[in-house]
């Protein structure tokens, strides 16, 4: 029977210097709002037949911002997806190389979703686009995958960090 490992026998793993909760309560807060508006979509249209009209484009923005929230704590936590068939096949060195390959391709995709994020919400402001559905500016939507693609740069950056001091 195998035996539970214990601290003396296993390495301890480094936690994350920030807090998870900060995506947590911000994946979670989206996550209220997005049951709220359907909610009282849902309610509205079952007594008047009629929907309200910007439920639909505040919940798929809602949607994203709650993805990419969860997407850093995932990170952070490294319960994101991966191939685990390769990963827990191997020597723990392989195991490493294969985590620190992971987290700097994170860290590369995210940094670059945050620089093209940047030049699409600037171009959105710049040039004054709207939405189709009621009529706000776009980058009210848009900036929010810079700014949550950083904080996913940042949480993958800090797995490599923590796997590479941790050998």
């Amino acid at each position: 029977m195998p035996q539970d490992p214990t601290p003396e026998t296993e390495p301890q793993e480094r936690k994350p210097r920030v807090p998870l909760a900060v995506e947590e309560v911000f994946a979670a807060a989206c996550m209220a709002a997005l049951a709220v508006i359907t909610f009282a979509n849902v309610i509205l249209r079952y007594l008047t037949d009629e929907s309200i009209a910007w439920t639909e484009e505040i919940s798929i923005a809602i949607m994203v911002v709650m993805t990419l929230a969860a997407a850093g704590a995932a990170f952070a936590r490294e319960r994101h997806i991966r191939i685990d068939y390769f990963l827990e096949r191997g020597s723990p060195r392989r195991q490493r190389l294969f985590g620190l390959v992971g987290a700097a391709a994170t860290v590369l995709l995210f940094a670059v979703m945050a620089v093209l994020g940047t030049r699409m919400a600037w171009d959105e402001f710049r040039f004054g686009e709207t939405s189709p559905g009621i009529g706000v500016p776009k980058w009210w939507y848009s900036v929010w995958l810079p700014i949550l693609s950083v904080g996913i740069a940042l949480r993958a950056g800090g797995v490599f960090l923590r796997k590479w001091r941790n050998r």
